[in-house]
């Protein structure tokens, strides 16, 4: 909304209120940390393919494990329009490994060693452009700074996996949702009520 600050219309004021109403909601709402030996990273992305209704961008969301604790998560409209759902779920894929990278080398200063690591996605398109070191011409529109991912992925470094929609967490980070869709993945979040 803060985009609209210049010329703002009816609609965009309807858009603060229910962002609003979400808040009054969910002031009670925290992330549970419980204490774990488990350090093993796991990423899960998503992407709203041309949810922007105005420029037609799309809004990659991520989120980023340490064993079942969520450590990191993101949503952010792309920079650039994809061109297909394959597209924008390959950018949003490299925006999540980047973000799992830096927590790889941050946790291999405390002799944490991670490899393999899982990033789940749930488009099969955007995994199999991953996996293939040929760049194809349905692919070359795509900007070089997202293929870094396939070096990533053909060491070994990442494991970029199919997941069901049903299962994509980070679904919360790009869409509305039904309420029965939003508390199945706000609890797979660890996110619950804090009394007072």
């Amino acid at each position: 909304c803060a985009r609209f600050q210049s010329d703002p219309r009816e609609s965009h004021l309807t858009a603060v209120k229910r962002i609003f109403r979400y808040l009054k909601a969910t002031c009670n709402i925290g992330l549970l940390y419980q204490k774990s030996n488990d350090y093993k990273l796991i990423g899960f992305c998503d992407a709203d393919y041309a949810g922007d209704k105005i420029e037609r961008k799309s809004t990659s969301g991520n989120c980023q494990f340490i064993g079942e604790k969520l450590i990191s998560w993101a949503s952010k409209r792309q920079t650039t329009i994809a061109m297909s759902t394959a597209e924008a779920e390959y950018i949003s894929a490299a925006k999540c490994c980047t973000q799992l990278l830096w927590m790889k080398y941050q946790l291999e200063d405390y002799q944490i060693s991670s490899n393999n690591i899982p990033l789940y996605c749930d488009n099969t398109a955007a995994i199999h452009l991953s996996k293939n070191p040929i760049l194809h011409s349905r692919a070359k529109h795509i900007e070089i700074k997202h293929h870094f991912i396939r070096d990533y992925v053909q060491k070994g470094v990442i494991d970029l996996k199919f997941i069901e929609t049903e299962n994509q967490w980070a679904d919360i980070f790009t869409k509305p949702l039904a309420v029965e869709r939003f508390d199945f993945i706000k609890k797979s979040l660890n996110m619950m009520e804090i009394s007072d």
